[in-house]
Parts: structure tokens; sequence; C-alpha cells
């Protein structure tokens, strides 16, 4: 793809959308996610348990046996060519809302799905499995149905898909990419509860974070090793979608109205934004931190040279990372929040020449003075560029 280099910082804060002109090949943040490679979703060693919180708020526990089911669909799909974490992550939505990630028989339609390895009874019309496929509708026999692997390729689908071509798989959508992830998951399993599925996506975002192999981190998160030189940078938000709300410098802090020191730039979006990764990269830290709300940093090299990027202000389930992650540039971290210390929805951007523990500069000069991509949130792409090759 080729670079749009900003040289007039002045033409980007009043006219975002003029300022970061869109060239090429544009990928939205699906279209990116599914082009990440399957050593990327390389399962390790998977964990007693996991609590995570979703998207309304509440929280959800999953057991060893819950999370081995979330590794087999993980390793199915990083198996499936064109899938991608981004497939991954609406399949788990898919398998957490239809059976909360178990194996459940139907002795009440199937009384010998009760003679397979299950975590328990179902007992929604014929439906089986994580996935709750039904013998009636095609998707495989009963003996298909209460095996994950089996089902973890049924819901992939595509043209090796064992259910190929009817009923389709997510691989068997046209354009699934470029949707929803709960719509995409609806798409596949045609619920008569089609709105349930997004609840779950920080959940399978954070099954996907802890069960996939990370890089070595110090205590505090940061990168021991292993951090890639990037050549290609993405600006954090998509084309269109954001204003330049306040500048990196002394300000009047806005709650008290003291001359106050302001370590980023504000970029003003509606909530839920999409926020991509800077550059090719590691996660140092993901979560909650004092005034700067749910927080991002990642650290790069980037001509030679260690910089971090940090991204404040998301809401703890609008983070989709997690510390030791490897991230791709343009990769889709977390979405626009205000929480913290913040007046309205934005990202509060930074840039660390050293690396996370660094002071920040202006980040609205340091963007000046790199070329940088702009995404189209809305434009999909088949190709994958050699730069998203993890």
């Amino acid at each position: 793809m080729k670079k749009v280099v900003l040289t007039l910082v002045v033409l980007v804060a009043a006219f975002p959308a003029a300022g970061l002109l869109s060239v090429g090949v544009l990928m939205s943040p699906a279209a990116i996610a599914a082009c990440l490679s399957s050593t990327s979703l390389t399962v390790g060693v998977v964990p007693e348990s996991l609590t995570a919180t979703m998207q309304s708020g509440a929280t959800v526990t999953l057991d060893h046996q819950q999370l081995t089911h979330a590794a087999t669909v993980i390793t199915v799909g990083a198996q499936t060519e064109g899938v991608g974490r981004s497939g991954v992550a609406v399949a788990l939505m898919a398998a957490l809302t239809e059976s909360r990630l178990r194996m459940l028989a139907n002795s009440s339609a199937y009384p010998e799905s009760a003679d397979y390895p299950n975590d328990g009874e179902g007992s929604d019309h014929d439906s089986l499995g994580l996935f709750q496929m039904r013998p009636t509708a095609g998707w495989g026999t009963v003996a298909d149905l209460m095996d994950s692997d089996y089902q973890s390729k049924a819901f992939y689908g595509g043209p090796i898909g064992p259910n190929y071509p009817s009923p389709r798989g997510l691989l068997d959508i046209p354009g699934w990419q470029s949707m929803d992830p709960g719509e995409a998951a609806q798409a596949v399993e045609v619920s008569a509860y089609p709105d349930r599925y997004q609840d779950y996506r920080p959940v399978a975002e954070a099954i996907i974070a802890a069960l996939t192999r990370r890089a070595p981190t110090t205590a505090e998160g940061v990168p021991l090793d292993g951090v890639p030189e990037s050549t290609r940078l993405v600006f954090p938000l998509p084309s269109g979608t954001w204003v330049n709300s306040d500048d990196f410098g002394w300000r009047a802090d806005p709650y008290t109205g003291e001359p106050a020191f302001h370590s980023g730039t504000d970029l003003a979006a509606a909530e839920g934004t999409s926020i991509f990764a800077l550059a090719d990269g590691v996660v140092s830290y993901a979560g909650l931190s004092g005034g700067y709300g749910g927080l991002i940093i990642i650290e790069h090299t980037i001509g030679g040279q260690r910089i971090a990027s940090a991204y404040a202000h998301m809401w703890q389930y609008g983070i989709y990372v997690t510390a030791g992650d490897r991230v791709l540039a343009g990769q889709h971290i977390g979405d626009v929040g205000s929480s913290g210390k913040s007046t309205g929805a934005h990202l509060h951007f930074e840039i660390r020449p050293g690396g996370t523990t660094s002071a920040a500069i202006d980040a609205e000069v340091w963007l000046a003075e790199h070329g940088v991509e702009n995404l189209d949130a809305t434009t999909t792409a088949a190709l994958c560029t050699a730069g998203q090759a993890a």
C-alpha cells in the first residue's frame, strides 16, 4: 500500500477527512484481522479458568473444559484458510452465546447423544454441541455434532467444510469480513435472537488473548525481546470519524481550570469507533490505569528505535488485547470510550520515544513527520500485503 504523508498539521486538525486521504487498496479492521497468519493463533497452555467482562458489564467465568473447547475452535480456525483472528472471534462469540462453550447433549431429541462425552444437557429443539447445530438442518449426524473438532469445521465452512455448500458456514457468507461480528455469527446460526452475540465479543477477545502464545515480558508488561521492526504506520482512527479536540502541552485542566500539562493528542470520536494499532508491535499494557481509564500501550521498533504508542479512555469491555499480545499495524485493538478522567468520548493518543515508561512527545508533530496510512472502516480488500504477515 502507498503511504500518505501528513505534511500540513493544521490541515489535518481542521479537515481530518481531507488531511488523511485514502489511497490504494484500503482494508477494514475485519479484513486486516482476517489476514493475520495462523502463527498468531497458536494455542499455548490452557488455563484452569478465565474470568472476563461482557459488553453489558456482566462477568463470566469459564472453566478448563470450556477453555479446552475454545482451544479447539481457535486451532481449527488457524488451520482453515481465510478465517484468521476475526473469524475465530466470531466463532467463539457464537459458541459462547449458544452453549457457553459446552458440549451439550440433547437426550430428549436424541437419546444416543448422552452416550458421547458431553458437558451437560441442552433442550433447544434438536440442537447439539458447542454451536447448537441441528441434524435435521443438515449440519451432520449426532456422532458428528458431538465432536468439537467437527462442529468447528462446520461453523467455519468453506469449500473444504464438511457441510459445504449447505448449510452455510462463516466462509460461505459473502462479505462476512465487513459485517459486525455479531451479525456474522447470526448469519451462520440464524438464531431467533440475533442481538445476543455482540455481548460476548470482549469475552471472545479475552479467550484468544489468554490461550494464544504471547511475547515474553517483564512483570510490568514491557517486552523483553522480539519487538518487530515496523515499516508500516497506520493512523489510529478511521478516516472521517474524528476531530482534533485538544493538543499536547500546557492547557487549562477541564476539571479544575488550573494550568496542567496534557501529554497526548485528543481525537474526539463517537463511542465505539474502532481504534487501530499504529504499527506492528507487542502490547506492554492493557487495562485500567487511573486517569487514563482503559489504556493500551504498544511497543514498536520504528527506524531502529524503540517507540511506544498509547491509547486511552476505552471502557474495559472495549479493550481487545492483553499484555504480551503481538499486534499488526492497523489491527483493531479497542473501541473509543470515555473512561477515566474524560469529559466525553475520545481517544487520547501518545507517542513515547524510548518505550512504555518514557516521556511522551507531541504525537501530532511526530505523525506529521512520518508516513501514515489512513484506513477506511467501511472498505474491505481480499488481498493481504506483506506488511500484514506475522
